[in-house]
This record gives structure tokens, sequence and C-alpha cells, in this order.
């Protein structure tokens, strides 16, 4: 049996970092864990081949080679997606999906001749079994939640690495809040289910045979779901496994903001060689957290909860909605002033939509408020139904916020904010790579030379250069990420 694996094409969003990108010479940021996984879960016998369109074009050719094609995507995925099928159906190559995109948006779907719906461990088996019977089903469905421990390791020789930027693994599935926005629940449950620690040190192995050094992305929606297995467990496990190595990776991952309550999870993270997390902060609106039940955010004075995570050395990246039905024209000026006296430098702020499958889909479907689908794109400018706040009003305020935030002057002093209170502990293995000395040369001509914020540019690198001279390739990166969401939000 042939299989070809697809990864449709990203679009150029926020978080693609496609501008950041030319920077380092990638492709993208990561590959596509999920295809790598499902990869592994499929016969040793069988041949493989994976197309991430994101880094190389899908050919005829490719499609005509496989008995079966496998596509998985997410929501902002979805174009691309659609124009893979239509390839398929127009050669005669049967499909089989799944992945966020189909679990979620299923009955858009019904020309994919095979739909695995919900967590693979679960589904894929049934599929194999059925196919191999000769009586495969459109579609399969389960009840419960699969066990991590029957995950396999990802199968890393059907990718490039030296195309993406950085790796990525997964840890755990799950959250403990119920935010009502949030599809995440819904796809993974309440309860965070974990990886065991030998199985999670033996994908690290996996990568690092593969010859990685650099970042990699624990994908987890809440890393610090389990808190007490981190501590005692996983975390000191993961220390011990970087330190024998000379720390060959730097790792990133998300988290929720009582992450700031815990002195002792953010030591260990920090000595395991954890750099960033992101943290959803949402709004400063306590009324908008309760009605959202973000319940985690509120009476707690989150600018304190961002710089304490930072002087713990990890940076903070956040995001931020607009268009609650709390919201009012202050909401403007307030998310401004908190986003630069926090130091926030990679600040995403979106509209308000309501994915398939959120509490908060089924509310304004109840109140007749829902319009379309949502695209997937937190800042397409785009809302999927109808907020209270005056439309133009909310959409004009938000194009406010971000000229506001982005613009050269305001973003480099956040990010001179944000360094001051960063303290990083020294970890072995800390070098720059060859890639942050060929991102510094070139953002020395695009940022320095062309570039209409140069003198923001100069003045942070001779400052960070005689300040700070350790965080000087942090102080070029996220030039080098402003760039970027510039060049994100320029025509709005």
């Amino acid at each position: 049996m042939k299989i070809l694996l697809v990864y449709p094409e990203n679009p150029k969003t926020y978080w693609s970092f496609s501008y950041a990108l030319k920077f380092i010479s990638k492709k993208a940021s990561f590959p596509p864990l999920g295809l790598v996984t499902i990869a592994a879960m499929l016969p040793k016998l069988w041949e493989k081949r994976l197309v991430d369109m994101t880094v190389t074009p899908l050919k005829d050719q490719d499609l005509l080679w496989a008995d079966y094609v496998f596509i998985s995507a997410m929501v902002i995925q979805k174009e691309s997606t659609r124009k893979v099928i239509d390839r398929c159906k127009t050669l005669k190559v049967k499909t089989v999906a799944g992945g966020p995109l189909f679990t979620c948006g299923s009955d858009e779907f019904n020309d994919v001749d095979h739909l695995i719906l919900g967590e693979g461990e679960l589904t894929l088996p049934n599929f194999l079994n059925d196919l191999t019977d000769g009586i495969p089903k459109t579609v399969y469905t389960s009840e419960g939640w699969a066990d991590l421990e029957t995950t396999p390791v990802p199968l890393w020789n059907l990718i490039d690495s030296k195309k993406y930027a950085s790796m990525n693994i997964q840890y755990s599935r799950g959250c403990p809040f119920n935010c009502e926005f949030c599809n995440i629940t819904s796809l993974y449950g309440h309860t965070p289910r974990t990886k065991q620690a030998a199985q999670l040190l033996k994908e690290l192995d996996a990568i690092y045979e593969t010859g990685w050094r650099g970042g990699v992305f624990f994908v987890d929606d809440n890393f610090i779901g389990n808190k007490k297995k981190l501590k005692e467990e996983i975390l000191p496990l993961l220390i011990e496994w970087m330190t024998k190595r000379n720390f060959p990776f730097t790792f990133q991952t998300e988290a929720s903001i009582n992450l700031a309550d815990d002195e002792e999870l953010m030591l260990l993270m920090t000595r395991a060689a954890f750099k960033t997390v992101f943290i959803c902060i949402e709004t400063t609106n306590e009324e908008n957290l309760v009605e959202y039940n973000k319940l985690q955010n509120k009476y707690r004075d989150l600018i304190t909860c961002v710089k304490k995570i930072q002087q713990f050395g990890l940076q903070v990246q956040g995001g931020f909605i607009l268009g609650f039905d709390n919201d009012n024209i202050t909401i403007f000026n307030k998310l401004v002033n908190f986003i630069q006296e926090s130091g926030i430098a990679t600040a995403m702020v979106g509209l308000l939509n309501a994915p398939k499958g959120t509490h908060l889909y089924q509310r304004l479907a109840g109140e007749g408020r829902l319009l379309k689908d949502f695209s997937g794109d937190n800042t397409d400018l785009t809302i999927n139904f109808i907020p209270k706040m005056d439309l133009e009003t909310l959409t004009k305020g938000y194009q406010q916020i971000i000229s506001a935030i982005y613009a050269p002057k305001n973003y480099y002093k956040r990010v001179k904010t944000f360094l001051k209170e960063y303290s990083p502990i020294k970890s072995g293995g800390s070098h720059v790579s060859f890639n942050e000395v060929i991102a510094f040369f070139k953002s020395t001509i695009r940022l320095g030379i062309i570039g209409k914020e140069r003198l923001h540019y100069w003045k942070l690198v001779f400052w960070s250069l005689f300040r700070c001279p350790r965080l000087f390739p942090m102080a070029i990166t996220l030039s080098i990420y402003g760039f970027h969401f510039r060049k994100v939000f320029e025509n709005y």
C-alpha cells in the first residue's frame, strides 16, 4: 500500500512567521506533528511519503503515486485543503482525512472517502482493520479519550528538518479550564492526559538522533495542566536528559497564567531550558472573565503575573481578544497600555470568534447571533457573530490597537521593557547559532538600512550590546518578529 500524507498550505498569518523565516532561510515554523505521528501508526510495510505544502509544492505525480492520500489540517488551512481534495477527486485518488478541521466540520467534507474523526489512536485502528477486510466505512468516530501511552514515536524520517525553524513534540492533551470561546476541551477533554516520562524522553531521543539542535515546541494547549507530575517526575528527568547532552534544545510551550503562582515549577522549567510560554490573557475586563468563564485569570494583577514569569527567565507571549459583550470604547486604550506596560513583545490581539464545538458557538446560535463559520485566523478583521458593540467601532478600535502596539516606536520600547525584566538562567550549551548570525546580518540590511524602523533598530542594537549583551540574540530575534508583525498588518 502506498500512502501519501499531505499537510495543506498555511496562509501568511500572525503565527506563520512567514516574513521572519526569510531571515533564517526556513520555509515553515514547525513540521506537521500530527501527520508524522499518524504515519507511525500505519503498517510498517506500507510505503509512506509526506508533502508539507508550506515547504514543498504538491505535484500531480505525488497524488497519482498514492493508493490513498491522508490529509490532516487546522481550520485556517481550509481553503488549501479544499483544493487538495478537489485535485484528488479529479485524479480519482482516494482520500482519508482527519484532524481538527474535519473533526469540527465533517459535514462540509462529505466528498472525502474516509473521515477519521477525533483522536487517531482510537479511530485509525478501526479504519485500518476494516480496510484490511475490504469493508472500510465512510466515517469513524469514537467515545472517550485516547490513552497517550499508546501514541507512537513520530516518523521524523519523513520530513526535511532543515526546512523548519523548530521541531515539535506533544506531552499532554486536555485542559482543566473551560473557557467559553475555546474548543480545546471539546477536542481533547477537561482532564489533562499525559505521556509517561520514558515515552517522552524516547521521543526527544528520536528528535536528537535526526541531528536536530535548536528549538522544540511542546504543542500542549496547557503544558502545566498536571503540575504535580511535571514537578515530581517529568521536569527533573528532562533536566537530567538535557544536561547529559549539553542542552541540545531550547523549549517553548503554552500555559495558563497560574504558572506565575508556582515558583518551583517556573524554576524547573527554566532549568530544563524552557525559554518561552504563550499565555492567553485575553482581556483586562474582569466582567468578561466571569461571563466567558476564564476564571483562572480573575482576581489577579495580570501585569505583576507577567513580569514575575519574565523575571524567572520565561519570555511571555500573550493572546488578547476584543469583542466581548462587556467591551466598550475604553477597552482599546486599556489594552494598548497593558501591552506596553507588560513588555509582551509578541502580543497577538484578535477579534472574538466562535469556533464550532465551543459553548460560545452554542450560546450565540441560541441567541440568533451567528453569521458564518470561523476563518481560523484571529487577526484577519473578520468576526463570525453579531457583537454587542457597533461593528465599525469595534473594527476601527482593533485597527487602532494594532497600529499602536506595532508602530516601531512603541514596539521597540516594549522590547526594551521586556529585556529589562527578563532574567534567564545560565544553562550549558548556550551559544549563538549560525542561523542567528545570518539573521543578524540580514536584519542590519532589511531593518537597519532599508526599514522605516532603522532608528529604533540601531538604538536597540547598541543598547542591548552594552546593557545586556547576553540578550543581544533575543533583541535581534524580537526585532525581526516586529518586522513580520508589521508586514502581516500593513494592509489593515
